[in-house]
């Protein structure tokens, strides 16, 4: 950590500047190390990336995990669909409702996608002492928890 970073994380709100920078700084990053020829927007990505992790959902159920309003999520759900990366069925108990789910395609370039940004990101993580990758182990649930809590 710079002797910047070190100074301006002391305080509550300093840390959260520093944060909110890194975790964007790399998030912008990992987008780049994105499947070359992939083309699937992320909103699209992170909505396959909830199916695959919850399983089949409601578009009203994965607007909410992604904190944006239904019909944006019907706008990326129909180019899911029209693509082949994801399918829509009515509710088993309930006609009204439509379940959206992820086809084979989809987890193919969704796990595709993961692979390779996760290999950059280790190659990355490899340049960092044994000491700091514990730090990172310890910090991942607590950033997790911040990019989820309410």
């Amino acid at each position: 950590m710079t002797p910047t970073v070190q100074a301006a994380s002391r305080t509550d709100t300093g840390l959260a500047s520093e944060l909110r920078l890194s975790v964007m700084r790399l998030s912008r990053r990992l987008r780049s190390e994105r499947e070359p020829g992939n083309p699937l927007s992320v909103a699209a990505l992170s909505a396959l990336g909830i199916l695959f992790r919850e399983g089949d959902c409601t578009v009203g159920a994965l607007a909410a995990h992604e904190r944006v309003q239904p019909p944006s999520m019907t706008r990326t759900v129909n180019g899911l669909v029209e693509e082949g990366y994801a399918v829509r069925r009515p509710h088993e108990t309930d006609g009204r409702v439509v379940v959206v789910s992820l086809t084979e395609k989809g987890r193919e370039v969704l796990l595709a996608d993961r692979r390779r940004r996760d290999a950059w990101l280790a190659r990355r993580l490899r340049a960092f002492t044994p000491d700091e990758r514990e730090l990172l182990r310890q910090a991942a649930p607590l950033i997790h928890r911040l990019a989820t809590d309410d």
